[in-house]
């Protein structure tokens, strides 16, 4: 029995061959993404941010309570005051500093083939940030104090919707996730009771880009899938 308020479901009816269509279509446009780390500092439309921003905030959660904010940084001086930060913890992070690595030796093999490191100049390089907070409380009207609900999960399918829709607009991302990332907070002027869970890097790439041959290497549909 529906004792609350509806609308009626809407949604376009297809023919099991457009249906296959579409999904195969999208499937191979999402199939030409690639985490990038090699920006071009050009200039990117404000507008296709929003847009993505819109298609995330449109993201299945719990209760429908939202419990996300996405913090877009341009600002040069902040975009070098977060390199700073997120460098620091870096070099901790790849024993850099002098100390023992806080990441394992097996995590730091599982990098090698990745080529990463300390170095993050495309924090600087490229025209926008998305900081990505998660609400651990707040509802929809972001009161601070009522409970949110599957938080995680919410603000990771909306991440998902996001890099999809900027991949759709023809620009390159990369997720970033210095820990801790309490600083992001700071830097980007967030409550206590959020938390910040990526970094999502987004501009168009460098002339002379590359992608690890290693991160080309994708598990097939037969390993990825139980059919019960």
């Amino acid at each position: 029995m529906r004792d609350h308020e509806t609308v009626p479901y809407s949604l376009e009816k297809l023919s099991d061959e457009e249906s296959i269509a579409r999904a195969r279509s999208l499937r191979d446009r999402l199939k030409e993404r690639r985490t990038c780390r090699y920006f071009s500092d050009e200039a990117v439309p404000r507008e296709a941010i929003e847009a993505a921003i819109e298609a995330a905030g449109t993201a299945p959660n719990g209760a429908n309570h939202q419990p996300w904010h996405f913090a877009v940084v341009s600002s040069p001086d902040k975009k070098r005051a977060i390199r700073e930060a997120a460098e620091a913890e870096e070099r901790r992070f790849y024993g850099e500093d002098g100390d023992d690595p806080k990441a394992s030796d097996e995590w730091l093999g599982a990098l090698k083939d990745l080529g990463t490191d300390a170095d993050k100049p495309f924090l600087e390089t490229a025209p926008y940030l998305i900081v990505v907070f998660a609400q651990r409380k707040g509802g929809i009207e972001e009161d601070g104090n009522t409970q949110n609900y599957y938080v995680n999960e919410s603000v990771g399918i909306a991440c998902g919707m996001l890099i999809a829709c900027l991949h759709e607009a023809g620009l390159a991302t990369l997720t970033h996730t210095p820990s801790p990332m309490g600083f992001l907070r700071d830097a980007c002027g967030r409550p206590d009771w959020e938390k910040p869970l990526m970094i999502v890097v987004v501009g168009r790439p460098a002339e002379d880009a590359s992608v690890p041959t290693h991160a080309l290497n994708k598990k097939p549909l037969s390993q990825i899938t139980s059919w019960l």
